[in-house]
């Protein structure tokens, strides 16, 4: 079958690296995928689905919806069967290209969309907005059992929902480590925005290098996704007096790497997660993780056996379960083991796409081809006519 993933393109963090491994993996399940992003940057530059075919459709805002006619002439073009959309803005173009075009449509809920954009209105406009238009999709696939409940919250029934682990490629054999020995080397990965946390991690190293000696130090792999964000953390780097104990390494394609030389990786996220990729990767590199209590991330994480969980927030509690789990070489080797044991079974990158392309499989089986409605003058007809939601008039977006 011939799948068109509808993607946004202007980051390459966890829920990209989802869609970078699908487009790796599903063609072993007999699925051709060709991508298209709407808002084209790091993305295209940083995949490592090279050889999968990607098209540059860009929106000029959320609403922009006259790529709409450009993905109809694709679908036709390529023969595509299904389209799959992976974000809030892809979404709404999907929704009004299958009734266009008359294929199948499955909508991927990466995370909880109501709290994950900078400003808490412009979130709750974008959830709602999302849980108007996916109510047409043919299928939900949810990333974890939390997301899943998300939408079941929302109303959603049960039988459009179905849920998909994230999956990674890891190694096959736990790679060997020693115990660490101080000075310790604490890491977080991620793509920092204030919802992740960092400012709690930073309070948490300070913490800990006031009763330890020497001072531990921090790893802060991943960009920023504002300047004036990166100015406020590095303000806050000062005050705590970290300049030499703290290293903001940006962007790395070598995550493996970066793990390696962490002896634990901190996951302070404070609001509700779809399901971190960086934990998998940790887990299955054999870094142990203190992470936050929140959505997505108990989904991955079972305390004292693949980590430990500390309330979001409480900068005391993170610093004080690193110190344990780093002060007992028995306990982390022995949640090194768990951890990894846990990753394999559960979240691989060929299981996640076996799962997808079955999933693809039971909507084309199952429902059949919708019929394509005639004479669709333009988009925001289809959007009124289908019963979607009319945004207000506004401009870019963060998501």
């Amino acid at each position: 079958m011939h799948v068109l993933h509808l993607i946004n393109g202007e980051h390459y963090a966890g829920a990209e690296r989802v869609q970078d491994l699908l487009a790796l993996w599903l063609p072993r399940f007999g699925v051709e995928v060709t991508l298209a992003c709407v808002k084209p940057d790091k993305f295209p530059r940083r995949r490592q689905c090279q050889e999968t075919p990607l098209l540059e459709v860009p929106m000029r805002t959320r609403w922009d919806l006259r790529v709409v006619r450009t993905l109809a002439q694709v679908v036709a073009q390529r023969k595509v069967q299904l389209v799959h959309s992976h974000t809030p803005r892809t979404a709404l173009v999907a929704a009004v290209l299958v009734r266009r075009v008359g294929i199948p449509w499955v909508h991927h809920v990466h995370g909880h969309t109501a709290t994950e954009a900078r400003r808490r209105g412009w979130a709750r406009l974008v959830g709602w907005v999302e849980r108007q238009v996916v109510r047409r999709a043919d299928r939900l696939v949810a990333v974890s059992e939390t997301a899943a409940r998300y939408f079941l919250r929302q109303g959603f029934p049960q039988q459009q929902i179905a849920v998909v682990p994230n999956g990674i490629a890891g190694p096959e054999e736990l790679p060997p480590r020693h115990p660490p020995q101080p000075p310790w080397t604490l890491g977080l990965v991620g793509l920092w925005r204030p919802r992740k946390g960092l400012e709690v991690a930073l309070e948490a190293l300070a913490w800990i290098n006031r009763r330890v000696a020497p001072p531990a130090v921090l790893h802060v792999v991943g960009p920023f996704e504002t300047p004036p964000y990166q100015q406020e953390i590095q303000q806050l780097t000062c005050r705590l007096g970290l300049e030499r104990q703290v290293r903001y390494l940006g962007f790395r394609q070598d995550v493996a790497a970066q793990l390696e030389q962490m002896d634990l990786l901190l996951f302070p996220s404070i609001l509700p997660e779809g399901m971190p990729m960086v934990l998998l990767e940790a887990l299955a590199w054999g870094v142990p993780v203190v992470a936050s209590r929140v959505p997505g991330v108990v989904d991955v994480v079972v305390p004292g056996e693949s980590g430990l969980l500390v309330p979001p927030g409480e900068s005391q509690a993170l610093a004080s379960a690193a110190l344990e789990l780093l002060g007992s070489p028995q306990r982390w080797q022995q949640l090194r083991r768990r951890g990894f044991q846990r990753r394999r079974a559960c979240f691989s990158a060929e299981k996640m796409a076996q799962e997808v392309a079955s999933l693809y499989q039971a909507v084309l089986g199952g429902s059949g081809k919708r019929s394509a409605p005639g004479g669709v003058a333009s988009s925001q007809e289809a959007l009124v006519s289908g019963g979607l939601p009319v945004p207000p008039s506004v401009g870019h977006s963060p998501s």
